[in-house]
């Protein structure tokens, strides 16, 4: 289990949103599990499980709790197919694929409403049209911050005007930036803030750009939401605990209050499982657009994501967009 020290705000938040949640029926009627293994990225949304591991928001669901962060989408498709991993922070896209192709993963919520930016040093990229003619990183081609840039690019009659260089990680595309071996790099939460703080430290002035969220926004005119990621459940975890799924959304929806009224106790509380610097994840977490609403709640906002992600190639979110059983809660 991950455990850090917090502040006596921290705690008593962290408590208060825990006491709220075991009010409800459906936490009630929930017998403790023995254990409860999480999983998430080196992204915005593990800070909100990472502080309820820590904070012990969830000792009350189970007896053992803990925080494993997958490094790849390779890592997490390969602890998913072997049954090594049950509950996780996923791509929504990744999700639905593997939904539809069979693998009894369902959605339980969404956890950020989109934490993607395109960072470059002042001046060179100020929005898409100033992308023509630039290079920009992207790493974990084929996954979702890619398949929107696409998306985007496409619309805009940029798809080839614009050179993509891929990259093997965020980190890579944020090392590009820094040396000046490209214009800009297409960035998720925390990687961004570590982009500008490293930028700082080496007297230059690297910021935001592009909110991808605004751009998705403007294409689409629908609300700057991109239900990027969320917490999925295998069939197999939920078929053993059907009455922890709703309770375990219900604390989250909890902690994540928690996160953004003190992100230094969050941060805190993410640096070790993460590996990155507190400072650097308190930073990002205003830029994570950290949320936790049930998957059926924002249908409507993840199927235009996908219907848009799909129109090259359906294969990318398995074929067609996934029925009822792909919701978890309503």
């Amino acid at each position: 289990m991950t455990r850090s020290i917090l502040s006596r705000r921290s705690l008593l938040i962290a408590g208060a949103a825990t006491g709220a949640a075991l009010a409800t029926p459906g936490i009630l009627r929930a017998a403790p599990l023995a254990r409860l293994a999480l999983y998430g990225p080196p992204a915005g949304p593990t800070i909100t499980l990472a502080h309820a591991v820590a904070s012990g928001a969830l000792k009350d669901l189970a007896g053992d709790v803990s925080l494993t962060v997958w490094r790849n989408p390779d890592e997490l498709r390969a602890g998913l197919t072997s049954g090594a991993i049950d509950l996780s922070v996923v791509p929504v896209q990744a999700a639905a694929n593997l939904y539809n192709r069979g693998m009894g993963l369902r959605l339980v919520n969404v956890m950020t409403d989109g934490l993607i930016s395109i960072v470059t040093e002042a001046g060179k990229v100020t929005d898409l049209a100033s992308l023509e003619g630039k290079r920009i990183a992207v790493h974990f081609v084929n996954d979702t911050p890619d398949l929107i840039l696409r998306a985007l690019l496409g619309r805009n009659g940029l798809a080839d005007k614009v050179e993509v260089v891929t990259s093997g990680s965020a980190t890579e595309s944020a090392q590009l930036l820094l040396s000046g071996q490209i214009d800009a790099a297409l960035l998720t939460e925390p990687v961004a803030s570590v982009a500008v703080m490293r930028g700082q430290q080496a007297g230059k002035t690297v910021l935001r750009a592009i909110d991808v969220q605004a751009e998705w926004a403007r294409l689409t005119g629908r609300a700057a939401v991109i239900p990027q990621a969320g917490l999925a459940v295998t069939k197999a975890f939920s078929d053993a605990n059907p009455d922890a799924i709703a309770p375990l959304h219900e604390l989250l929806a909890q902690v994540v209050e928690a996160v953004k009224a003190d992100p230094s106790a969050a941060a805190a509380n993410a640096a070790g499982p993460l590996e990155l610097p507190a400072p650097v994840l308190a930073a990002s977490i205003p830029h994570s657009a950290l949320v936790a609403r049930t998957a059926g709640s924002v249908r409507a906002d993840i199927e235009a994501m996908l219907a848009l992600m799909a129109e090259r190639d359906a294969a990318i979110i398995g074929g067609k967009l996934p029925d009822d059983g792909f919701y978890a809660l309503a």
